[in-house]
């Protein structure tokens, strides 16, 4: 069986649950709707690299402010970086259509983000402990470097902060 097929079978089930579960839920596609779907399904490793692909899509947004390039006569120029190529291309487009292109990233009303819910949120740290206990998961820490000190530019010896306000916190005697 090609990979093709394989993927061609995967969009259609996963199109299928995903429209049963709209209806049942209230929702329906608009009627120009695609009827044909991508799966794209790929190996990306296990650990570390899995989760430095997922990342790339959990923690950021749709467009970031530094690739936006110019806006002009309702013409936007933007920047991207090709996954493929790992190299930044230029599109400019007019403002409806880029518009059109972040608001097919915008989660429908119920939808959660995966890094804002279950033990991926912020404040989920005991239920990731209890994750890692229930999975028999030990993490090494990480290696802590020493700081290095600043040092005096006129005798080169090490220099010692003897106050230090931050706000309302007070920091005293510290060797930076």
């Amino acid at each position: 069986m090609s990979v093709r097929l394989i993927f061609d079978n995967l969009a259609k089930v996963f199109r299928g649950q995903f429209i049963a579960l709209l209806c049942a839920s209230g929702y329906y596609l608009p009627a120009k709707t695609s009827s044909s779907w991508v799966a794209d399904c790929q190996h990306v490793g296990k650990g570390d690299s899995a989760l430095t692909y997922l990342a790339r899509y959990l923690y950021r947004g749709v467009v970031n402010e530094n690739n936006l390039l110019s806006i002009k006569h309702d013409r936007v120029t933007f920047q991207y970086k090709e996954s493929k190529t790992k190299q930044f291309k230029t599109i400019t487009e007019h403002a409806t259509a880029f518009l059109w292109r972040v608001l097919q990233h915008v989660l429908p009303s119920g939808f959660r983000r995966a890094r804002n819910y279950g033990f991926l949120h912020g404040n989920a740290n005991r239920t990731l402990k209890r994750l890692q206990l229930l999975l028999n998961v030990v993490l090494v820490p990480s290696e802590t470097l020493p700081k290095k000190g600043v040092c005096c530019p006129n005798c080169a010896t090490q220099m010692t902060l003897y106050l230090m306000r931050r706000g309302h916190r007070v920091i005293r005697g510290h060797t930076i």
